[in-house]
């Protein structure tokens, strides 16, 4: 009776187990489709699932939500290129690339990136999934990748959350998936976003030197400093180019820089930036009344502030005050990551924002659409919560030299090339601070020929735009296009 009674609590007790939510850190499931790219269609087959972080002793300790196109029907995998896709945060899945820049689905928004209903996906014709394969990869407390339950907060910190663990297991990871995708051969690449650039930068270095795996390109979409200091001149000075692009959108600056085309005037306030403001930053209260007023009237030429605040400010205008002050007499703020978007503020009065209007219109169509897509059309069923936004705080910043990760890397390999995209109204990772990056990781400008940059006329996703969702696909292609070297080319430097 005893045995009986046994066998009756195991079945009881055992499926229980099996519907605890974070359990399942090795499964995918494959499906097929189609999509048409320039007028041409393209099958292909999408891997979703989790892929296992192991620790030193072979240990599962987490599993790392991923999604992998590859387009069917291609017979010479080896030529094939691989590019391996990161958002940013950090916390942040990899939604935003996935469903409305790369892949082979996009978001129903309308041609600005603004929310539209029914939400839903429709197919994306400039996915460059035409010429590579894809993974987005989602790290630890984003999307669906979790720790296992039986770590502690402590440890997942010190394991996952911070600059260079994150660079550490996700190298691991990836040489994971290259090898069980039987990826070793094809050109790789990688992209990141936002945060996902350090990240990204990190990886090209530790993927060489750890696992001993090349790659032919980095894409930073709308990159961090990368651990490049700035200091207290150079910061403040920094941000008046994306100023007056955030400006000249909303039409605050005077009527002969108004009329100039944006990519017109913005070199005239580069230069100025370069070779007047950050000198003049740097003597701080040693300048004189008359240069002090006579700095304070060029930034609000440039800038559309009045006079009267950049005084008041010591002539470093912080980004919060702009994205409140700009359009105040209107009753508007704008965006911080895309300047182009306006928010109400419970007062006009203040020093900065209530909330990030360019954000919540994002969350709006973003997080129906994913949860949609993947339960629906990828048919990965779970009902784990899906995190946009994950918890992986606080993030250990330090030691920061990913910036200097990529030029080593660049250094030590030949082959490796990269590109840098970013949107011009992007107050959050601003664009001549991305210009700045490149600057400051080739002193000696021996590797700007392997280096690019591109701009777009909105803001940190650039793709959310059509028009730039068309030209920054386009612009991948040839970048990944031009960085495939000739058969026999041999990867060397030459006197």
């Amino acid at each position: 009776m005893n045995r009986i009674l046994a066998i009756v609590l195991m079945c009881l007790v055992f499926p229980l187990q099996g519907q605890q939510l974070n359990t399942d850190m090795d499964s995918t499931v494959t499906t097929y489709g189609q999509v048409t790219i320039k007028g041409t269609p393209v099958k292909y087959k999408a891997i979703t699932g989790k892929q296992p972080v192991w620790d030193e002793k072979g240990k599962i300790i987490a599993g790392l939500f991923f999604t992998y196109y590859e387009r069917t029907g291609v017979s010479n995998r080896a030529k094939r290129p691989l590019v391996i896709s990161f958002n940013g945060g950090p916390g942040s899945a990899s939604v935003w690339m996935h469903i409305a820049y790369t892949g082979p689905k996009i978001l129903s928004i309308d041609d600005e990136g603004y929310p539209v209903q029914p939400y839903g996906i429709k197919d994306n014709p400039y996915s460059i999934l035409d010429v590579a394969d894809i993974v987005y990869v989602n790290p630890v407390n984003t999307a669906y990748s979790r720790a296992i339950d039986s770590m502690d907060s402590k440890e997942v910190s010190k394991r996952f959350f911070g600059v260079n663990p994150d660079i550490e297991y996700l190298a691991t990871w990836i040489n994971t998936f290259v090898t069980r995708q039987n990826r070793w051969e094809s050109p790789k690449y990688l992209i990141g976003e936002s945060y996902g650039t350090p990240r990204v930068s990190g990886l090209s270095l530790e993927l060489q030197n750890s696992h001993w795996m090349y790659l032919n390109g980095v894409i930073l979409v709308s990159p961090t400093g990368l651990g490049i200091e700035r200091g207290t001149a150079v910061e403040p000075a920094s941000y008046v180019p994306y100023y007056s692009a955030a400006a000249w959108f909303h039409k605050k600056l005077p009527s002969d820089l108004q009329s100039k085309d944006l990519t017109d005037l913005l070199p005239e306030v580069e230069k100025y930036t370069l070779d007047e403001l950050i000198p003049i930053m740097a003597k701080g209260g040693s300048i004189s009344e008359a240069e002090r007023k006579a700095t304070a009237s060029r930034l609000a030429r440039y800038t559309g502030l009045s006079e009267k605040v950049i005084l008041e400010h010591n002539l470093r205008i912080p980004k919060r005050f702009f994205w409140k002050e700009l359009l105040r007499d209107e009753g508007h703020t704008i965006g911080r990551l895309d300047s182009r978007y306006l928010g109400l503020d419970k007062e006009n009065a203040g020093e900065r924002p209530d909330y990030s209007p360019e954000l919540t219109t994002w969350l709006h169509s973003f997080t129906p659409a994913i949860n949609y897509y993947i339960k629906n059309v990828l048919k990965y069923d779970t009902d784990l919560h899906y995190n946009m936004f994950g918890p992986v705080r606080p993030w250990d910043r330090s030691d920061n030299n990913t910036g200097d990760n990529l030029r080593q890397a660049m250094s030590q390999n030949p082959y490796l090339h990269v590109m840098v995209q970013s949107g011009y109204y992007d107050g959050g990772t601003d664009y001549f601070n991305s210009k700045y990056n490149l600057w400051q990781i080739d002193l000696n400008g021996r590797l700007k020929d392997r280096m690019s940059w591109r701009g777009y006329r909105s803001g940190h996703m650039m793709y959310l735009r059509k028009e730039d969702l068309e030209n920054a696909n386009e612009h991948i292609r040839e970048f990944i296009a031009k960085t495939i070297p000739a058969e026999g080319q041999p990867a060397q430097y030459k006197r």
